[in-house]
């Protein structure tokens, strides 16, 4: 694979002020998937403004605007337990008109140069969301390790158990 024509990607903390643009950016990002599998989000953004402001406050949340050249292309929500590093990526993504162009490969490296005391990376995505599979698997390095679903729930996310029969989660793990 070589190199794509992109700048540097870097990674920049995101500020109070940063928070309202990126849970719109990140919706709109989550949404391409869901209007090319279902054809709508009637139902309202994905993930629900609720979950994303969940994300934001959650324990040991650390929440990073990705970089192009200065330029905002993308975030990551990430969960850091230092004393067990165990650590998770909860949202991640790369705006719809950027993909494509190795931001989100590049964006994962710059994670991991962050982190480099983890041991543990897991993340969690939707059985539909193929594009997301082939990257966690076949770019960064993650495994499927569980399909969670209507007979197999997530004993972390009990509220989050009602999966329409072709639904469900994969998540991945990486060891590092």
């Amino acid at each position: 694979m070589t190199d794509s024509p992109t700048g540097q990607v870097t990674l920049d903390l995101a500020t109070d002020a940063d928070l309202p643009r990126f849970r719109t950016d990140l919706q709109a990002a989550f949404a391409t998937a869901v209007v090319e599998t279902f054809g709508s989000v009637d139902e309202g953004p994905i993930p629900s403004d609720e979950d994303v402001v969940a994300s934001f406050k959650a324990p040991n949340a650390v929440i990073h605007r990705i970089l192009e050249d200065g330029r905002w292309v993308g975030g990551a929500v990430l969960s850091i337990d230092a004393a067990t590093r165990h650590n998770s990526l909860d949202f991640f993504y790369v705006n719809a008109d950027e993909l494509g162009r190795g931001i989100g490969r590049k964006a994962w490296a710059a994670i991991e140069a962050c982190y480099p005391d983890t041991e543990v990376w897991t993340t969690h995505t939707p059985y539909f969301e193929k594009r997301n599979i082939h990257f966690y698997v076949n770019i960064c390095g993650f495994h499927i390790v569980e399909y969670h679903h209507a007979r197999h729930p997530d004993p972390d996310h009990p509220a989050e158990q009602d999966f329409p029969d072709d639904g469900g989660m994969f998540r991945f793990e990486k060891r590092m």
